[in-house]
């Protein structure tokens, strides 16, 4: 927007380079823009306080902005309050407040790569969220973003889910949800493990059987994965979440050990005859490639698959959304690729915390887990119940869609309001009230937008925009203008939670506005200027809450 412009213009008279540096303060009496002075002081060795003050005084008044302050190491820029009513709803009007990046890049983003020996889980639901929130933020700033899968579906864990129905399946068919069906037998062998220490050998040698490739062990083997996809189809589904590709660790693996293999030189050899990275010298332990018995780990591989990733899409950037109880391995990983070859510079670990429960951790092998699929009818079920409450009036099927989109923005908002890196404890109820910090608080909002515009009748196609003087009208003005700084962090910085605190503060503030400034019965020139306010704002929910991965009802 010009105010920013003019700004830096200003400095730049000054010899201040200023890009980059501007900030929307908290507080509308330190300005509606503030330099911080911090590293302009630095540079020229002053207190900040000191320089703040000096270019406060050297900065005057002009068309656009209203008088210039300091307040500690801050320079604070008022603008007039017409000037920035009828430019800031503009640009919302206009969708000219998604700030883009300047340079399109090819970025390619994995998520949520879940085990085909049970269903996902409500960790699964913050992967999935912040991934495909991140990759609708990322398109918007102008990249191609290609998102991906990975599908574990090979080792261990997915041989006791095997074992365990070979053994009490008795060629049983699911009854159930495919992938909670399969999930029944991973609970139940870590139930009859308990009791019996042979069945970890029993499924160890299913394994070898597997990568043997034994005819029966692969009939089951295709059988159970294909009831594990077919579930996770379904909670995609539910939760709009879709891939451009999707890879299986069972279709790579084996190039992953002729890797290592064509690369052993680059390897050392570990007293149990491994083959290992060393790493000791960036300050990481040293990891196994490939076991003496020429068995594939992890690693293994994830060094096939990036190289793959690599050669069907050539991306500038690669993006893992992993836990971060994954940061160490994340790490070895990177090094690893980085010593065969591969610049880990276009690399990013996109790590979060963990999701808990009120009544505390879950544990997936005991079955204490809240699967993806169960916390979404539970909250479609509560929401169900409070939209009814709401709209008697409404027949029963717009009550249950409804509910539908007010239980995803619920569970999705809560999970991508958090900096990633913050752990958090998830409350179903908490998440899906209309008052608050919550997606259905938004959604409402929207909704009740959508409705005053329509008791209104025709939208203006122009009006005296610089008539918006009113204390709660510049507050509106002045979130909106929060708009481009908040996308723009959100885009860098790969962290959502920007986007969606933001959008808050602009819910609050319309509500403030919508309750003390009357809309449809206001005089004509105020009225149409209100409206467009109202709907430059019901844009910006709807656009915002979409790159969140949330609908934005025009009904509630």
């Amino acid at each position: 927007m010009e105010f920013s412009e003019r700004i830096i213009g200003l400095l730049a008279s000054l010899d201040i380079e200023a890009h980059n540096l501007l900030e929307v303060p908290p507080d509308p009496k330190l300005g509606d823009f503030a330099l911080p002075c911090f590293t302009l002081a630095k540079e020229q060795r002053k207190p900040p306080a000191k320089l703040a003050e000096e270019l406060a005084n050297k900065i005057g008044a002009d068309d656009i902005i209203d008088r210039v302050t300091n307040t500690g190491p801050y320079v604070n820029f008022f603008i007039k309050r017409t000037a920035l009513a009828e430019q800031v709803t503009e640009a919302a009007l206009a969708g000219k407040l998604w700030r883009t990046g300047d340079q399109m890049r090819k970025v390619m983003i994995e998520y949520p790569a879940p085990n085909t020996n049970k269903p996902m889980h409500l960790g699964h639901v913050r992967n999935m969220t912040l991934g495909n929130s991140v990759s609708r933020i990322l398109k918007k700033d102008g990249n191609k973003v290609i998102q991906v899968n990975l599908n574990n579906d090979r080792g261990i864990h997915i041989c006791k889910s095997m074992l365990a129905y070979q053994k009490w399946g008795d060629d049983k068919q699911p009854d159930k949800k495919t992938d909670h069906f399969v999930g029944d037998y991973y609970v139940l062998f870590a139930q009859k493990e308990h009791h019996d220490n042979s069945l970890n050998d029993e499924a160890q040698q299913m394994l070898k059987l597997w990568e043997k490739g034994d005819r029966n062990v692969r009939k089951l083997w295709e059988k159970m994965n294909k009831w594990a996809l077919d579930g996770f189809k379904e909670t995609y589904a539910r939760y709009h979440i879709k891939f451009d590709k999707e890879y299986f660790e069972s279709e790579v693996y084996e190039q992953g050990i002729t890797i290592v293999k064509e690369k052993k030189e680059l390897f050392a050899t570990d007293e149990k005859n491994n083959i290992i990275a060393r790493l000791e010298h960036l300050g990481l332990p040293d990891k196994v490639v490939l076991r003496a018995d020429g068995t594939s780990v992890y690693v293994t591989q994830d060094i096939a698959l990036t190289m793959k990733k690599i050669k069907d899409y050539s991306p500038n950037l690669q993006i893992w959304v992993i836990g971060n109880e994954q940061n160490l391995y994340m790490k070895q990983m990177f090094a690893i690729l980085k010593i065969i070859g591969i610049n880990d510079e276009t690399f990013h670990h996109l790590s979060y915390g963990y999701v808990s429960l009120p009544e505390g951790r879950m544990k997936s092998r005991e079955g204490k887990v809240v699967d993806a699929d169960d916390i979404l009818d539970e909250l479609e079920k509560l929401a169900a119940i409070e939209i009814g409450k709401r709209r008697e009036d409404w027949p029963e099927k717009k009550i249950q869609d409804t509910a539908k989109i007010v239980a995803e923005g619920a569970i999705k908002f809560f999970m991508v309001k958090y900096d990633p890196v913050k752990d958090f404890t998830f409350d179903p109820k908490n998440s899906l009230s209309f008052e608050g910090d919550t997606g259905p608080y938004l959604q409402y909002t929207h909704a009740r937008i959508c409705s005053i515009i329509r008791k209104s009748g025709k939208i203006p196609n122009k009006a005296d925009l610089k008539l918006l003087i009113e204390d709660e009208e510049q507050e509106v003005i002045r979130q909106l203008a929060r708009i481009p700084d908040s996308f723009r962090a959100a885009a860098e910085g790969l962290k959502p939670s920007s986007l969606a605190m933001t959008l808050l503060e602009l819910g609050r503030a319309a509500n403030s506005f919508y309750h003390a400034c009357p809309v449809t019965q206001a005089e004509a020139p105020i009225r149409d200027a209100r409206l467009m306010l109202l709907t430059a704002v019901k844009n910006i929910l709807s656009e915002g809450l979409d790159l969140l991965g949330i609908t934005a009802p025009e009904e509630m």
